[in-house]
């Protein structure tokens, strides 16, 4: 990479803008979700543009055209600025993953689209494939034909072939059971694991016609081989207890694959480790040892080195074979794979977490993204030296890709929403990336009214928490405002400084409606090293509620927060934490539960992930825990509720179960308590439809406003 100084920067390309804008005007509530999402940017090998693709919500068509459906579609733009950016897919299935064949010639993205020609099946939706087209123009193709959706894929460094991954499709005699619903399943068994395949490439660049996917014959112990007659896609694994994760990575020569995978598909194992298969078949190879989950692994492009992140899980497995949860900071590990030996990269002075990881072009040094406090910042690591650099400070960063001396970002701060940046003459030193802005995917948003915000912090139990303070618009220094407090979910997770503009809390809705909105990181949060984000262990509804309460309390001693005119919501352990509020202070007028755990003793016993609650609580439930279980519960102290509470819940979600809100629905009506549970048919953990997303907005404003400002507050549905 070149090495030429430059401060942190980020200026704006040219771009044309409409010569009027809508008036200025407060967030409403359809203005939350009217933001386009933007993601997976991806460098041309030689640096000259960028394909990206754009998420929003589009009115259906046919018998579905009342509804809106997300969609994402592909978009391109020259990483100069010269041009502005221009779609290039329009289908009504949507498209994404977008990806260049490393020869520059060709553009390939997954989607479900219709191909021309082919029959549709009725009740039978079509399977997500991969698509090719030129990238100097033309028409897309499918390349694949999988019965089963890809869901991942990547391109061999000599553009011959791809690489992807797609689940199992049933037998033909267990699929002929389905149909005549003869369709039994045992929980926890059964598992319909997917595998890795390998596609050539037409050299003309797109596919004159799909081809099948069949399965090889077994060669060894783990690996197929023989490619199926007459047929270009090939099977490289099919054994029972590899469930592949993520995509595949190739090596520089092409001629070796390495994927992670686990033995089962269950969202509770964490067993994944890091395999090698040749990519003409044969045996697969397993190079990590450690008993943790070991995910994400990324290739170098001089062939010598994997790279990928490890969770340094030794707790003792469960008797089925899965582990405990791990909770703390995953490790970034080095495997050479010519002496096939393994470095752990981590370092005292990078107490975090590295997000997804990008070989520098001379596979130097690796870049990725991560959560430093209220922030992501880009972060290099020399491979020499074993240093982590910050390259960004105090922004929302995301890193796409790498090609030559590029970098493909999506950047977001508190006053504008996510768009591609690209960053050129990459200096890897603290503080030093130029980055240049290159789209306009929200114009409307200029209009928008928008509070400030703010990283606060505060004193609890003698440790410094922070948070996010959103004020309201027009704010008043002295002037005391009606304050929502919001708990994020995890409950490693943590709230950053970002754009507040789209669907959850009500954010920026809240702010043009005069309150202020507490955004709290407390004990157990992620960002701030692994002491904190184990901080409550064993102490859910302790620590944790404490320094929230202290970060009200800092509100109102601030002038902002009026005492009498406080809110509380969150989702997931953000509604935990909401039933848990609520069943030890009065202090909240209103409060909104969403798909929160009441009582954690039923909530280890029904959920899909019950591995995740042993560390916190001590271990499974037994004689000696259940205690703690139960008195963590805020189901266990619910005759001291009073204030009033909304619960919404996803009507299919196996994250935190129905019984979940039915329990402590239950407990507080019989006692007389003002209480609401509404459940959204379909939706699991969060949710995915246009409405029922607008139905959640109006509905958790509309109580809380009501019960916190009283009965004559207006409800929020228009600017």
């Amino acid at each position: 990479m070149r090495i030429i100084a430059a401060s942190f920067i980020a200026t704006l390309a040219l771009t044309v803008y409409p010569a009027a804008q809508p008036a200025a005007h407060p967030v409403s509530l359809p203005d939350l979700l009217s933001i386009k999402q933007l993601s997976a940017p991806q460098l041309s090998p030689d640096g000259r543009a960028i394909l990206y693709a754009v998420r929003g919500w589009e009115n259906g068509t046919g018998r579905d055209a009342q509804r809106k459906d997300s969609r994402s579609h592909v978009w391109r733009v020259s990483a100069d600025g010269a041009a502005p950016a221009r779609q290039l897919t329009f289908s009504d299935r949507g498209e994404s993953s977008p990806g260049w064949s490393p020869d520059g010639k060709i553009i390939s993205f997954l989607s479900a689209r219709q191909a021309d020609g082919a029959p549709a099946v009725a009740g039978v939706e079509p399977a997500v494939q991969i698509w090719l087209m030129r990238a100097d123009g033309g028409e897309a193709l499918p390349l694949t034909s999988s019965k089963e959706s890809i869901v991942s894929y990547a391109w061999s460094p000599d553009s011959t072939t791809i690489a992807f991954v797609a689940r199992d499709p049933l037998p033909k005699e267990i699929d002929d059971k389905h149909k005549r619903r003869d369709d039994a399943a045992v929980f926890e068994d059964d598992f319909r694991l997917s595998h890795l395949w390998v596609i050539d490439v037409p050299s003309a660049g797109a596919a004159s016609a799909p081809a099948k996917t069949e399965r090889g014959d077994r060669r060894g112990a783990l690996g197929t081989g023989r490619e199926a007659e007459g047929d270009s896609a090939r099977e490289l694994t099919h054994d029972p207890h590899l469930a592949i994760q993520g995509a595949p990575t190739w090596s520089a020569d092409s001629a070796r694959i390495a994927f992670a995978a686990q033995p089962t598909t269950m969202v509770r194992d964490d067993r994944s480790d890091i395999f090698i298969v040749p990519s003409k078949g044969g045996l697969v190879e397993k190079i990590t040892t450690n008993s943790g989950p070991d995910r994400d692994p990324v290739w170098s492009p001089d062939g010598a080195t994997i790279a990928y992140t490890a969770g340094p899980n030794a707790a003792p497995a469960l008797p089925d074979g899965t582990q405990p949860s791990y909770v703390g900071n995953d490790h970034l590990m080095l495997y050479d794979v010519a002496a096939k030996r393994t470095k752990d990269a981590a370092s005292r002075d990078f107490d975090l977490s590295p997000g997804a990881l990008h070989w520098t072009a001379d596979s130097r040094a690796l870049l990725f993204s991560t959560g430093v406090r209220t922030a992501r910042d880009l972060f290099a690591y020399d491979t020499a030296t074993g240093a982590y650099t910050r390259l960004t400070h105090g922004r929302i960063t995301s890193l796409g890709s790498v090609a030559r001396d590029a970098l493909a970002l999506v950047m977001e701060s508190s006053s504008e929403p996510g768009e591609i940046y690209v960053a050129t003459r990459i200096r890897l030193q603290p503080d030093r990336l130029d980055a240049k802005r290159l789209t306009d995917a929200n114009p409307h948003a200029r209009s928008f009214e928008l509070g400030a915000s703010e990283v606060v912090s505060w004193k609890s139990d003698g440790l410094t928490i922070e948070g996010v303070l959103l004020k309201p618009v027009h704010y008043q220094a002295g002037k005391r405002y009606p304050l929502l407090v919001v708990a994020h979910g995890g409950p490693s997770g943590a709230y950053l400084d970002n754009y507040r503009v789209g669907y959850g809390d009500g954010s920026q809705n809240w702010a043009g409606e005069g309150w202020a909105v507490l955004y709290p990181n407390p004990r157990g949060s992620t960002n701030y090293g692994q002491s904190f984000e184990r901080a409550n262990f064993k102490d859910w509804g302790g620590g944790d509620y404490r320094d929230i309460m202290a970060g009200v309390d800092a509100m109102i001693a601030k002038g902002i927060a009026d005492p009498d005119k406080l809110a509380f919501q969150g989702w997931s352990y953000g509604g935990y934490m909401t039933c848990w509020v609520v069943s030890q202070t009065t202090r909240f007028k209103a409060a909104m539960q969403g798909a929160g755990l009441t009582d954690m003793a039923s909530m280890y016993g029904t959920n899909d992930i019950p591995n995740v609650l042993i560390p916190y609580f001590g271990g499974i439930p037994t004689k000696e825990t259940l205690p703690l279980y139960e008195a963590r519960s805020g189901i266990t102290y619910v005759d001291r509720v009073t204030t009033p509470l909304l619960i919404l819940h996803g009507g299919s979600d196996q994250r935190v179960p129905i019984g979940q809100p039915m329990e402590f629905f239950r407990a507080l009506k019989d006692r007389g308590k003002t209480v609401e549970l509404v459940f959204y048919p379909r939706e699991g953990h969060g949710f995915s439809e246009y409405y029922h997303q607008l139905d959640r907005l109006e509905r958790q404003h509309e109580w809380i406003a009501r019960y916190t400002l009283g009965a004559g507050a207006r409800k929020s549905t228009e600017q």
